[in-house]
């Protein structure tokens, strides 16, 4: 089975629109954190911070999915890539302008750090020989495999190295320290095939319910080719989808892929998510003219998927 979904990367990707100099976006986050972030909270009383390194705390660990000084030296203003300082400049101009949630963002980097307790998740889901678990180190050297296989990557922009992929499997296990849920590693009989799940969308897409990070939720999967075409994406998805819906009271899913990524797309017409046509876009994270930036977005509420399961058999 094919990825569904985004890339899911755990560095994020270029900025909407044109990308500025290195050093007018270093100039852009000094001016956030240091000035406009701290200036606005004096008439915010129901922001959960003041000060201009928490601001920068909240906004680089929720860009780099964890604590960031684990993945860059100080200054960060300095040494962070690109791409996640980009991330941390949309987060802090959405936070200004009411379009993410501080106290959402807050939350998740102090559970990151252990200044807060994570949400409880269970072990894992199981559904006969099918084990939806978390990450362990173990499974490194199978999901660089499967992230070098261009079969597999093939509505990706590209295969990820070694170094990448491991990135990658650490941000994702660390979704569950943050939100309670996360994209799951999956085994069968005891072999790790890919992973299925969720995740929070931290950055802004073009979508109805995508404008604020962090609200909107998305179900994917990857799978190795040892795992397709035998209905495992749709069993691990579906078992991802009745936690989410149950343990994590979440009210709606969304899916979405390259236009062409037919397999994906069947398996989210299994889980009885709809296509929603009408909000079909171009990746924002992608090159304009690509072919793969044009994207399907698909659509699931709690509610429906409860009726899916009671309904009569056809």
């Amino acid at each position: 089975m094919r990825a569904a979904g985004r890339r899911l990367p755990a560095e994020p990707g270029p900025l909407f629109g044109t990308a500025a100099s290195r050093p007018e976006q270093q100039a852009r986050w000094r001016r956030l954190v240091d000035s406009l972030l701290p200036e606005a909270a004096r008439t915010r009383p129901d922001w959960p911070v003041r000060l201009d390194h928490c601001f920068a705390r909240i906004l680089l660990d929720n860009a780099c999915g964890g604590p960031w000084r684990e993945s860059v030296a100080p200054p960060a203003w300095a040494n962070m890539p690109e791409a996640r300082l980009s991330c941390a400049i949309e987060l802090g101009e959405a936070v200004l302008a009411g379009r993410a949630d501080l106290a959402l963002l807050n939350r998740r980097s102090l559970q990151w750090r252990g200044s807060l307790k994570p949400p409880p998740a269970p072990d894992g889901l199981r559904d006969g020989d099918l084990l939806l678990r978390r990450w362990r180190r173990s499974d490194d050297a199978a999901f660089a495999a499967l992230n070098a296989d261009p079969e597999v990557m093939r509505h990706f922009p590209s295969p990820k190295g070694r170094p990448e992929s491991l990135m990658e499997a650490r941000a994702l296990d660390r979704r569950f320290e943050a939100d309670g849920f996360g994209p799951w590693a999956v085994e069968e009989a005891g072999r790790f095939l890919g992973f299925a799940g969720a995740m929070r969308l931290m950055r802004a897409m073009p979508f109805t319910g995508g404008e604020r990070p962090g609200d909107c939720v998305e179900v994917g999967w990857r799978f190795a080719t040892a795992g397709w075409g035998r209905g495992l994406a749709t069993r691990a998805a579906r078992l991802s989808l009745a936690d989410l819906f149950g343990r994590c009271g979440i009210h709606s899913v969304v899916a979405f892929t390259a236009a062409g990524n037919a397999p994906s797309r069947r398996v989210m017409e299994r889980l009885g998510m709809v296509h929603v046509a009408t909000e079909d876009f171009d990746h924002p994270g992608l090159q304009a003219g690509s072919p793969l930036a044009r994207h399907v977005l698909y659509r699931l509420a709690a509610s429906d998927w409860q009726a899916l399961r009671t309904g009569p058999i056809a």
